[in-house]
């Protein structure tokens, strides 16, 4: 039987240190507690998910007023439509009346 070997986890070498109050460390190891995490696998998760979640905001904002951009162009500036595309809609059109008239 051919054991499957387990993909190696990235090494940690950064650190990231922050000084909290005493308050601040309470609720932060009760939150931990309530997950069933350490405090460390706690904060990483909250921070991971924070710092996703902004950037996805962040993402999603600048990808909407490309689009915006790019939609309010072409309203401005419609592209003349090509043979092709005329033969297509003329088809189409053809292909919708014979399948009402039946």
């Amino acid at each position: 039987m051919n054991k499957l070997s387990k993909p190696e986890k990235p090494k940690k070498t950064a650190r990231l240190e922050v000084r909290v109050t005493e308050e601040y460390k309470k609720n932060i190891e009760t939150a931990a507690y309530l997950r069933g995490q350490n405090m460390t696998e706690y904060v990483l998760d909250v921070l991971a998910e924070a710092a996703n979640k902004t950037i996805r905001q962040h993402q999603i904002l600048e990808l909407t007023k490309k689009d915006i951009d790019r939609f309010v162009e072409v309203l401005l500036k419609p592209s003349v439509p090509t043979e092709q595309a005329i033969s297509d809609t003329q088809w189409y059109k053809q292909t919708i009346n014979n399948n009402q008239k039946q």
